[in-house]
């Protein structure tokens, strides 16, 4: 029999993923704390957004964290190149799939 550790990252009750190493739980979970303290500023956005929207959003802008931390200091933002990367909804909608 072989023995297998899983980090599972839970949020309100609910299995949100589950990971192989405690690095990336660690990292998913950060994602998650950043995305909702996203969703709370857009929340009070001049901008009417539906609470889904605000959702992807903020899950997107969490994911970008370090393009938009040197944009926020003047920097630039770079272009991928890569047309092939899944949009964020789609990666997320694969997320929430997979702790089903």
């Amino acid at each position: 029999m072989a023995v297998e550790i899983k980090y599972v990252v839970v949020r309100g009750g609910v299995e949100k993923m589950t990971f192989a190493s405690k690095k990336e739980a660690d990292a998913y979970d950060k994602l998650l704390d950043t995305a909702n303290e996203l969703m709370a500023l857009l929340a009070g956005a001049p901008v009417e957004m539906t609470p889904e929207q605000q959702e992807s959003l903020a899950f997107y802008l969490a994911e970008q964290r370090d393009k938009l931390q040197n944009l926020l200091r003047g920097g630039k933002v770079t272009a991928t190149g890569n047309k092939e990367e899944e949009p964020a909804s789609k990666r997320k909608e694969k997320a929430l799939k997979q702790v089903a």
